[in-house]
């Protein structure tokens, strides 16, 4: 059996299999979304096509929408090439249970694949997507580092720089490899497209695990539109059309399922099934994808229902959707206190700890302590309540259900990537409500232990003092060279090295020496360099005070 539209009539082999297919006209959906384009999707990853793409395809299904998603990846384009083409843009879709039961089901949802580029032939089509009168969304899977246009002292990069000298054109016509353009610089340019084109109205909603991310994004796409205005590259009634909420809208939103990255056991369950092509790739953008995603049964999505060209009827698919403030505080709910806080706490302790597989973390006794200081103790005496949700519940599943899934598969080395960009987003939230609370963070254990162990983590070597590799973070170069000269089995080569970390509102969006926590994170992380099981040491010092 193969993951083509030709493969899948065979449909009683796949039935066999246990594999369910969709009963709908995959052929005349695509059809009509080359001619009606409604919803585009940049991101194309994993989270992407099991989550976003589900609930289309479940919409789909049950004939509330007939057009499918059109697919756009800005960053690595062997997604497109070595996954998205040769399977004809169907996704596997694998639920991984905790008592080990696994649904499976193949996604048709996703209509086309185009490489998000100047340089590449599809952006034409891209710029007569957003041309179409019909489109009615833009959402995006991009991670946090896709919406940043500033280095970590708040200076512009140099490419953001470059495009905003070039414009709307981003140096189209150069090879694909010559001049890397942002995500958020190539929908500003799609956007003009669309104002010149009749200007018609449209949201753009991020769903990325980002602190209010509909205005991260507007802010982010505005500051390139101004600048373009500024330079006379665009008129100032395009700056005015992108500006206004009911031409253009972001709404917030908040979302939440794990995905990890996919797993040899889901691989083997395909073979074993008579699944044919596939196999993992790793790119070298060091993307890990396969035609199958596996993930997790929960999943939230929580939207701002701000939508002025109209929209699929996405609550007919288990999106909530609300109010801008109910959005916010699901988002803080979740990102800041109920999960995204205890993956970033327990990841870097489970590298540094020698662990592979995150649900392992669960098991032991000092992170599973960590886990419940951090959001059941710190983080839920500050915790927004948004009503639709409740926190006590989510996060008793994130605890009992969601984390402790061997079947899930995930590792503490996927959990860590670009870990730098979400630390101050996931503990800074609550540090700033301790302050307003208490006049002071300094009452907190947890995530001040938690930030030592990302810093401690950050130098490379593991608690048994072997090189350790870190997670792909494009952070790291920057926070090692201000780390220089602190020395693992040397605690008192541990000296002002912190300060500008600790001390950086961009990171954390408050000077943890004013919060009352900076000088206790440094006595962890000096700690934590003590040598061979001073990291363990030192998680036991703090979680277990009277051993």
């Amino acid at each position: 059996m193969k993951l083509t539209m030709n493969g899948i009539q065979a449909r009683e082999q796949w039935a066999e299999a246990g594999i369910s297919l969709p009963s709908y006209d995959m052929a005349a959906v695509r059809e009509r979304t080359l001619a009606e384009p409604r919803w585009v999707h940049f991101g194309i990853g994993n989270i992407f096509r099991i989550f976003i793409g589900g609930i289309a395809d479940k919409l789909l299904e049950e004939g509330r929408m007939d057009t499918g998603i059109i697919c756009a990846e800005a960053y690595d384009f062997e997604i497109v090439d070595k996954i998205y083409k040769p399977h004809d843009c169907l996704c596997l879709g694998m639920t991984l249970h905790k008592d080990g039961a696994v649904d499976q089901r193949v996604i048709g949802s996703l209509a086309e694949a185009l490489k998000a580029s100047p340089a590449c032939a599809d952006w034409a089509r891209l710029q007569a997507v957003f041309r179409a009168p019909t489109l009615q969304m833009v959402s995006f899977t991009i991670t946090e580092k896709g919406y940043a246009l500033r280095d970590a002292e708040g200076r512009l990069t140099p490419r953001t720089l470059r495009e905003m000298e070039e414009g709307p054109e981003l140096g189209a016509g150069a090879r694909s490899d010559a001049k890397p353009v942002g995500t958020i610089a190539l929908v500003t340019s799609l956007l003009c497209e669309r104002f010149t084109a009749g200007g018609f109205p449209l949201a753009l909603v991020s769903m990325d695990n980002c602190s209010e991310n509909g205005r991260q994004l507007r802010e982010a796409v505005l500051t390139m539109a101004k600048a373009w205005q500024e330079r006379g590259l665009v008129a100032e009634e395009f700056l005015d059309w992108v500006s206004d909420e009911s031409k253009v809208a972001f709404p917030w939103t908040m979302i939440d399922k794990i995905t990890p990255r996919p797993g040899e056991r889901a691989l083997e369950m395909l073979k074993a099934e008579g699944v044919e092509d596939m196999d993992i790739l790793v790119t070298e953008k060091k993307t890990f994808i396969a035609p199958f995603v596996n993930a997790e049964g929960p999943q939230y999505l929580v939207v701002e229902d701000s939508f002025p060209n109209g929209r699929p009827p996405l609550e007919l698919a288990g999106v909530y959707m609300t109010d801008r403030e109910t959005v916010n505080m699901s988002e803080r709910m979740k990102v800041t206190v109920c999960l995204n806080p205890l993956h970033t706490a327990l990841c870097t302790f489970g590298c540094l700890l020698g662990y592979e597989m995150f649900a392992d973390l669960m098991a032991d006794p000092e992170l599973s302590k960590l886990a419940e200081l951090v959001g059941p103790v710190e983080g839920m005496d500050v915790v927004p309540d948004p009503g639709i949700l409740s926190p006590a519940a989510f996060l008793d599943e994130v605890l009992t259900e969601r984390f402790p899934n061997v079947y899930l598969g995930d590792t503490t080395q996927r959990i860590a990537t670009d870990i730098s960009q979400m630390t101050g987003i996931r503990f800074g939230e609550t540090i700033k409500s301790y302050v307003a609370k208490y006049g002071s963070a300094e009452k907190l254990v947890g995530i001040p232990l938690a930030i030592a162990g990302w810093i401690r983590y950050l130098l490379g070597v593991d608690d048994e003092l072997r090189a350790m590799e870190l997670a792909p973070d494009p952070m790291i170069p920057e926070l090692q060279a201000h780390l220089a000269g602190v020395v693992v089995g040397k605690p008192e080569s541990l000296k002002d090295q912190l300060h500008w970390i600790l001390s950086n509102e961009y990171l954390f969006r408050s000077n943890l020496y004013e919060a009352g926590i900076g000088e206790k994170i440094e006595a962890m992380v000096r700690e934590m360099l003590g040598g061979a099981g001073a990291v363990r040491k030192t998680l036991r010092h703090y979680l277990n005070p009277r051993a």
